[in-house]
């Protein structure tokens, strides 16, 4: 059965999207699965993921954006069609998998680029512009927060079973993001028509998922994420610095991170556009042709 949808994923897209390319690359010993699309020669969008995801979750915005731009969306080890090495044989903290997105960068020869993230992809992202601020031409922000403001309902559950020290209820709750049922969850709440959710989505998470040892380096990661609030000072002394061109498009009815997280990036950007929309984590899902048209109005 997991068999079967995932490959009724890939034939679907193969014949939706004709001119997205799969390929792979080794990055640290690991091979990193790819979408790539557009001329080459063109500005560059690196796409970065969020969770429980992969490069799919863009899939519907990848082509009609090639015809402007070039796409590049990875997806991490772990997770998509990325290798998945045991726990033994790879640290899965967002301090290594940056490592490993930073050195898949290098791979590619991006010199610069656009930088899109959603969830994960924030903090993800974020590393790596820091890092080098003079190579991002810009940031595209989708639901990646980056001030305690932000933290919508399902963010402080998961704080206030770590404040209580309830070890047990942070694990049933883990437990369930990372099941069938709590994934389906994340991408049908909160959505202004959940009709218009592919179903496709949520299952081909749920097969990847599935697979022997995924769960046990989902839980690893998800339980590193605490590492990245120490950075958000960090990060957000290199947005009031640089100031980079940003375009903030957000599902305001997001369980994770709400939309006062979109707002607050007002308080280090002078100029961020910021689009709310009637929608929840996964908001591409609903409106994916108006994010097209905002970012190729943005990068025009």
């Amino acid at each position: 059965m997991k068999e079967e949808i995932m490959k009724e994923a890939i034939t679907k897209e193969t014949k939706q999207y004709q001119n997205v390319t799969h390929k792979t690359v080794t990055v640290g010993g690991v091979t990193i699965f790819y979408r790539e699309a557009g001329k080459i020669d063109n500005p560059t969008i690196l796409m970065l993921h969020g969770f429980p995801s992969s490069s799919h979750m863009y899939r519907d915005i990848i082509e009609p954006l090639a015809e402007d731009y070039h796409i590049i969306a990875p997806d991490y080890p772990g997770f998509g069609f990325s290798a998945a090495p045991s726990l033994d044989e790879f640290e899965y903290s967002f301090d290594n998998i940056s490592g490993v997105m930073d050195g898949f960068i290098t791979q590619l020869e991006l010199s610069s680029f656009y930088l899109m993230m959603q969830d994960y992809g924030g903090p993800i992202g974020f590393r790596i512009a820091a890092k080098n601020p003079k190579g991002i031409k810009g940031l595209i922000i989708q639901n990646a927060n980056l001030y305690f403001e932000g933290l919508g309902e399902w963010a402080q559950k998961i704080g206030t079973f770590q404040k209580a020290n309830d070890m047990e209820g942070l694990k049933r709750f883990k437990d369930h993001l990372i099941s069938a049922a709590g994934i389906k969850e994340q991408y049908l709440t909160g959505a202004h028509n959940a009709d218009k959710i592919d179903p496709i989505s949520y299952l081909t998470d749920t097969a990847f998922m599935d697979r022997e040892g995924i769960r046990e380096v989902q839980s690893a990661l998800f339980s590193n994420y605490g590492t990245n609030f120490p950075k958000y000072p960090e990060w957000q002394n290199y947005l009031e610095e640089h100031q980079p061109s940003t375009l903030i498009v957000w599902g305001e009815n997001d369980k994770f991170f709400g939309k006062a997280g979109a707002e607050a990036y007002r308080n280090d950007l002078k100029n961020p556009n910021i689009y709310l929309f009637n929608s929840g984590h996964f908001m591409l899902e609903e409106y994916a042709l108006e994010v097209v048209d905002l970012i190729k109005d943005f990068i025009k």
